[in-house]
């Protein structure tokens, strides 16, 4: 038997930047162009679900491998 829990949807989405460009040089990139982003490699990350934010992390190397570490939550909406 399912829990019902086990059938709710949940989109998980993690932001490390932003950037704003025009669409038309959106249209000219090709495979492996670089899109230079509003934030550094040592900024935080910021965590979604369903588009509100729920924590932030930060980005880790470990063994080749890219991870992501949650290191606070976010503060709840007063």
């Amino acid at each position: 038997m399912s829990s019902v829990l086990e059938n709710i949807e949940v989109e998980i989405s993690v932001e490390l930047g932003a950037a704003t460009m025009p669409i038309h040089h959106l249209l000219r990139m090709g495979r492996g162009a670089v899109i230079e982003l509003d934030s550094t490699e040592n900024d935080p990350l910021c965590i979604y679900a369903n588009k509100t934010l729920i924590a932030r992390g930060e980005v880790k190397i470990e063994d080749g491998q890219l991870l992501m570490e949650v290191t606070s939550k976010a503060l709840k909406p007063v």
